[in-house]
């Protein structure tokens, strides 16, 4: 199926993508004591590098599925994505934070980073059902979280789980509308 992705959607995916992140990293920042940058940012490349490698493991496993459901592909594409914007917009609407909150150990930092990193490998599955760049997508994804994260550690004290839930469900939307227009782009093209 082809779908072109501009530099929009790319961004919008992107920036989808790392809000999980982001709302785990306010929290951390929220409930630490103090927030050095130094610790910010290696929460940041950590959060980045496995946001970054997961969409490429689900594309993989997606491209070695494709040839079992090639006349279904936009519906699975649809389907995961607004099933992961749902869930987002769910987790925001939940009155009980679910990142850890002030631990900002390495290894509590990785284990965070590959549960709100989750959702990109499903995302990674859809796009394999699409002719679209996966190393350039993979890249914006792995920036757009590292950025975020960082940012998200450092300004944890003064926006706290609040603004980031707002984020989420927003993100949650766009990952939905996102999937709407790939079915959407698909269906007139079959029709047309």
């Amino acid at each position: 199926m082809e779908f072109q992705m501009t530099p929009v959607a790319v961004g919008v995916l992107a920036v989808s993508m790392s809000v999980d992140a982001f709302v785990a990293s306010v929290g951390k920042g929220a409930g630490a004591q103090r927030v050095k940058f130094g610790t910010a940012l290696r929460t940041g490349l950590i959060f980045g590098v496995v946001e970054m490698i997961t969409p490429l493991i689900g594309w993989a496993l997606g491209i070695a599925a494709s040839q079992y459901i090639d006349a279904v592909d936009h519906w699975v594409a649809f389907a995961l994505l607004a099933a992961v914007g749902a869930h987002m917009k769910w987790q925001a609407l939940q009155h009980q934070p679910d990142a850890p909150r002030g631990d900002t150990t390495l290894w509590a930092t990785v284990l965070t980073a590959i549960g709100t990193s989750i959702d990109a490998m499903a995302i990674g599955v859809s796009l394999a059902f699409l002719e679209v760049n996966i190393l350039l997508i993979a890249l914006a994804i792995g920036t757009a979280t590292m950025l975020m994260s960082t940012g998200g550690m450092l300004a944890g004290r003064l926006l706290g789980q609040r603004f980031g839930r707002v984020a989420e469900a927003l993100g949650g939307i766009a990952l939905i509308g996102l999937g709407s227009l790939i079915l959407f782009e698909h269906l007139t093209a079959a029709a047309g």
